[in-house]
């Protein structure tokens, strides 16, 4: 019995029709276009004396602050104008903005060095003392046409074992840009995250020592 020529002549398409799916497929990856090219920045920093007070005898957890879905991310925030939310092309944060800030207020009372037990919330440690927090503002807006970082922090000192809120205060830093480039305004968020982390220490400090702390 002689085989049909049907799947003769569908044994020689096969190689013809991979050839077409693979030129096809090719074409489309050349039309598609390119990923955007993005300078990832570190939020800089400067190192600061530790303070000669002596230190305190308790142990400090710095959670990460809570905040919106259009600061979550790594893109740079900025406020052209009035309300619209808008990000700079071509640049992103080295990670998202809350763990940025949480990251450098650990850094901060480590420079301070008067809390030497310091965690994270990354780890289930015994804590006596946690700073929670919202970010409220992570971004750069103008004001007379010229750029600034906003940074402004909600934060709560509670006592981990009770929940209990133990002081609460909103801090605000404002910090102008020496011009519109990308680098000039990360250099602007530095000097602002330093300055509300310096505040933020000393707020904390000086609860953590008062008698409702302990």
């Amino acid at each position: 019995m002689t085989a049909s020529p049907a799947p003769r002549r569908l044994h020689r398409l096969r190689p013809l029709a991979t050839a077409l799916l693979v030129a096809a497929l090719a074409s489309a990856c050349s039309i598609l276009p390119k990923p955007e090219p993005v300078d990832v920045y570190l939020l800089p920093a400067t190192r600061t004396p530790p303070a000669a007070s002596p230190a305190l005898a308790l142990a400090l957890r710095v959670a990460k602050p809570e905040t919106s879905l259009h600061l979550a991310g790594q893109r740079i925030v900025v406020l052209p104008e009035g309300d619209r939310v808008s990000v700079y092309k071509g640049a992103s944060w080295s990670d998202p903005a809350p763990l940025l800030v949480r990251n450098r207020l650990l850094d901060a009372f480590h420079g301070d060095g008067r809390i030497a037990a310091l965690s994270s919330d990354d780890r289930s440690l015994h804590a006596d003392l946690e700073l929670d927090s919202d970010l409220r503002a992570f971004h750069s807006e103008y004001r007379d046409g010229r750029p600034e970082a906003v940074v402004r922090l909600d934060a709560r000192l509670v006592a981990p074992a009770s929940l209990r809120i133990l002081a609460s205060r909103r801090f605000e830093v404002r910090h102008p840009a020496a011009s519109a480039d990308v680098k000039d305004v990360v250099r602007a968020f530095g000097a602002a995250a330093d300055a509300l982390s310096a505040e933020v220490v000393a707020w904390t400090l000086e609860n953590a020592a008062a008698p409702a702390a302990r």
